[in-house]
């Protein structure tokens, strides 16, 4: 099976939730990994693991909930629930500016710290802010760079750090040659897979709403960068979730 490791399940999607997860067991995509951005989701997201088979969360607030207390709402109930697997999305963007950067740091910092505390993979968003993301995201955190799309430079440090990386649909796009010679490089025992839906659709489905079934097309091109069948990345991805994410106990 594959497992979508990073999408929203709690946005909108047309027909409903159900449908979406038909959809993607229909093409092999049995397992999910719902990823929250902001205290509302929380909840939501956990009702759905607790509602659907092999379906798990990761529990953390965006950069752009910033300034938000994470104490407030990551409390012990929430993270020692079995279906939540992490923390995150978390991180930094200062894609439009760095008026927030701050704050955001402070938001990053003990979240990072709530994931020390409770022993769970951290799921990172960082854009436009490698220095300081290279700074903050010492060896003593373990997760996963979520839907990386930076250069060598930064995968290279996180490889030494234990991090993994994971390939959204964006690998697929035309214009990201440099994003599909960042892959090439990753070892393939680092490399997980996901849609950030409803974002990112991969080709040919562009310009649409993505939804997790879309993360065949982008392990079709992953397949190709690494040279290997697609059973046997199918096979690798797999391992790699349940190392990445030790709580996903999907069922086969």
């Amino acid at each position: 099976m594959f497992i979508d490791t990073h999408c929203h399940l709690t946005d909108e999607y047309e027909g409903g939730i159900d449908s979406i997860i038909a959809r993607a067991k229909d093409v092999g995509v049995d397992g999910l990994i719902c990823a929250t951005a902001e205290p509302s989701d929380f909840l939501p997201a956990i009702k759905l693991a607790e509602t659907h088979e092999n379906i798990f969360v990761t529990i953390g607030i965006h950069p752009d909930g910033a300034p938000t207390d994470p104490d407030d709402f990551l409390t012990d109930e929430i993270l020692s629930n079995p279906y939540v697997v992490g923390v995150g999305e978390i991180g930094l963007d200062y894609h439009f500016g760095t008026d927030m950067r701050k704050s955001q740091i402070e938001l990053f910092e003990k979240q990072l710290e709530i994931s020390l505390k409770y022993n769970l993979p951290v799921a990172i968003h960082t854009r436009d802010a490698e220095q300081d993301t290279i700074d903050i995201l010492t060896d003593k955190y373990h997760g996963v760079m979520h839907c990386f799309t930076s250069g060598w430079d930064l995968a290279r440090v996180m490889l030494d750090r234990g991090f993994y990386f994971s390939a959204s649909g964006i690998l697929t796009f035309k214009n990201a040659e440099s994003i599909r010679e960042t892959f090439s490089k990753i070892p393939n025992d680092r490399i997980v897979i996901e849609t950030d839906s409803p974002y990112c659709a991969p080709v040919p489905h562009r310009g649409q709403v993505c939804e997790p079934a879309f993360v065949v097309e982008t392990a079709k091109v992953l397949a190709q960068i690494k040279n290997l069948q697609i059973d046997e990345l199918k096979a690798i991805l797999f391992e790699n979730t349940k190392r990445l994410y030790p709580k996903c106990h999907v069922k086969l």
